[in-house]
């Protein structure tokens, strides 16, 4: 890592309440870098109350972002440059604020999407030690936000997602405005392993886990048209980090509890709820499993399109029925070993060649009824076909469970232990 320091920073007033770094992480950000710092430096200069460092995280960029990133540190006494031979925005994050001496430690997109009147109520209830984290939400009341109905469902669809598998009460992970207090960092960040998009929301995960306060912002927001960012990659990179985050809270292997007992008050109680149990909880926990499996069908179809509609529904259901199988048997039906697996996956691929003759006789009837019907009739079709065959799925699966004698008359609670917040399996009836 190589840092290169403003030659003014020394001098900034020694009285303070305390002191931010804002970290700007980029990746071959060249056209947007200089405008934008300039921009946060002189409204930070103009209105914010404490003391401030703008930090220039560059992460392996390609482009000139990092020369105008050293201009920008020669000319601004307030704002560093840091350059990381790796890329990755989470590893970006993660090294910046856990080389910082500030009290709080914040970060932003370099785009700016987020409007910077928020910034102070952001960085505020940390400064006073009411709070352990903030977070910009574009999903709160109050929220004023303008992007394009793709990104908004499936930014929606996410959370949902969150709160539903992961017990999460935070409303959006994904916005790039986050805050936190630098002691609760150190502690914090080195359980997180992701490097990139994911990283923010496993890290909200692991905080909320461990019983600290999470304050939230609403914030005015505008979509950059121009963003970078690879939708597609990024969703199936966070489906696969929230079953890591599942497996790891659930078997223990994350040592939330020792967070916790650190940093937490004692005898608060667990932040995360109990997921229902019985039917009602197998259902919510299938629907779950159902959305991210769907979510995850359809960014391997528009993936795998120019391969032809029939094949593409193959391979993209093929490889979501494998992992729903495996995903239902863990979380919905609390079936852990391998014992009965086989027959649990075999009857799964029967769920899936009916599901695959539910949506391949559906495009079948769609091309010859209407040939001429555009992308939008085709893939509203196809989420027709998977409601009714995930309805099959679960009824079949759940028959499946029990004749084998893996399913529990009631299936296992994950719930939160109300002193330590970490993860166990409830008591089976």
């Amino acid at each position: 890592m190589t840092v290169q320091t403003s030659p003014g920073a020394s001098a900034r007033a020694a009285t303070r309440t305390a002191r931010v770094d804002v970290v700007v992480p980029v990746y071959n950000e060249q056209a947007d870098l200089a405008a934008s710092v300039v921009r946060l430096e002189s409204y930070l200069a103009e209105t914010f109350p404490y003391d401030y460092r703008i930090v220039i995280a560059d992460n392996a960029s390609t482009d000139g972002t990092w020369p105008i990133a050293q201009q920008l540190s020669a000319h601004h006494s307030s704002v560093w440059a840091v350059h990381l031979d790796a890329k990755g925005r989470g590893r970006a994050l993660r090294q910046a604020w856990l080389a910082s001496d500030a009290d709080v430690v914040a970060y932003m997109d370099v785009d700016l999407s987020t409007d910077l009147s928020a910034l102070l109520p952001l960085v505020a209830p940390l400064v006073s030690g009411h709070s352990d984290l903030a977070i910009g939400t574009r999903l709160a009341r109050g929220s004023r936000v303008v992007r394009g109905p793709k990104r908004e469902f499936i930014s929606r669809t996410y959370n949902l997602i969150l709160r539903t598998l992961l017990g999460a009460s935070f409303s959006d992970a994904q916005c790039g405005f986050k805050a936190m207090r630098t002691d609760v960092a150190r502690r914090l960040l080195p359980l997180v392993e992701d490097n990139n998009w994911f990283f923010d929301t496993e890290l909200l995960v692991l905080a909320e886990r461990a019983g600290l306060r999470i304050h939230e912002v609403p914030v005015d927001w505008v979509d950059d048209p121009g963003t970078t960012v690879d939708i597609v990659a990024t969703a199936t990179e966070d489906l696969r980090g929230v079953w890591r985050l599942l497996r790891g809270l659930g078997s223990g292997r994350i040592p939330i509890a020792r967070v916790r007992a650190e940093l937490t008050r004692p005898g608060l109680p667990s932040a995360v709820p109990g997921v229902p149990t019985g039917l009602l909880g197998q259902l919510i926990r299938f629907g779950a499993v159902g959305v991210a499996s769907t979510l995850a069908y359809f960014l391997l179809y528009l993936l795998l399109r120019p391969l032809g509609a029939q094949p593409a529904n193959l391979g993209a259901l093929l490889v979501t029925a494998v992992a729903n199988t495996a995903a239902n048997r863990r979380l919905t039906f609390g079936v852990t070993g391998r014992e009965g697996a086989l027959r649990h996956h075999l009857g799964g691929l029967i769920a899936f060649g009916a599901a695959l003759g539910l949506t391949s006789g559906s495009l079948w009837l769609l091309d010859t009824l209407l040939p001429t019907a555009g992308r939008l009739v085709e893939v509203g079709v196809l989420v027709v076909a998977n409601a009714v065959a995930t309805i099959l799925r679960f009824v079949a699966l759940r028959v499946l469970m029990r004749s084998s004698g893996g399913l529990p008359a009631d299936p296992p609670r994950l719930s939160g232990d109300p002193v330590t917040g970490e993860v166990v399996d409830g008591e089976r009836g």
